[in-house]
């Protein structure tokens, strides 16, 4: 798959990232493309069996790759002949997301409010602190990073319930409650990364952009214990990718 069959791919299945991406000069943006393309790849890999040690398996097979990676190793197959070509034996440093989706294939549904926030940290949160290195934005922003991954994470999460429970990746048991727990607590982490602002670069917002919607659908499930879906006009859409383009703004 070339880079631009990537592109196009992420254009479809994420055109908030890929516009985004857009605003970053190259080499940078192949490198995001690559990464996004392969945090795709492994977010599906566990789901792909129900057999727990078959899905392991196949994730297994993808650390294995990129540590080789990190060895010398060239691999024919794609996407990973695209991440080499771009990421060079860096890629080796990609295994982590792989390894964070080890639980998904243990299907055990979460049965506490911190559970999940730790695996959104792994899973969200790591892929943002690797887009944020990709874009040079130094350590001082980190924190702001993570906890934007971590309040947009919580809302993508809270939002697929209907979707993950089904397949015993969701919660363990019907819990208003606790999907209000888990809203406010993206709600919380998305106020810090707002207020950090100042100390986060122009050069990080096209990584810390993550879309709009956010806000409006947390506050909706903290108020109803319920998934809602995240959802916004096009306009509006097109809209704040304008404004990331002309003032960086990357938060709602």
């Amino acid at each position: 798959m070339s880079l631009s069959q990537i592109a196009e791919e992420l254009r479809v299945s994420d055109p908030d990232r890929f516009g985004a991406s857009l605003l970053v000069p190259q080499p940078a943006r192949d490198r995001l493309w690559t990464l996004y393309a392969l945090n795709h790849d492994l977010a599906r890999a566990p789901l792909q069996s129900n057999e727990p040690l078959i899905a392991m398996m196949r994730l297994r097979w993808w650390i294995d790759q990129l540590e080789a990676i990190g060895g010398g190793a060239l691999p024919e197959n794609e996407p990973l002949a695209s991440l080499v070509e771009v990421w060079g034996r860096d890629a080796a440093a990609l295994a982590d997301l792989a390894e964070a989706r080890m639980r998904d294939c243990e299907r055990e549904p979460f049965g506490t409010a911190d559970e999940v926030q730790d695996y959104i940290h792994a899973t969200s949160g790591a892929l943002m602190r690797h887009a944020v290195r990709t874009l040079g934005v130094p350590a001082e922003a980190d924190q702001a990073a993570q906890d934007q991954a971590l309040g947009c994470g919580l809302a993508r999460w809270l939002a697929a319930l209907p979707q993950l429970d089904p397949l015993r990746l969701g919660l363990a048991q019907p819990d208003p409650a606790l999907i209000s727990e888990l809203a406010r607590r993206g709600l919380a982490a998305l106020d810090r990364a707002k207020a950090a602002r100042p100390h986060v670069p122009r050069a990080a917002a096209p990584a810390m952009f993550q879309g709009i919607g956010y806000v409006a659908a947390l506050r909706a499930m903290a108020d109803e214990g319920r998934p809602v879906a995240i959802a916004t006009s096009e306009f509006k859409r097109r809209f704040a990718l304008g404004r990331l383009a002309l003032t960086g703004r990357w938060w709602e």
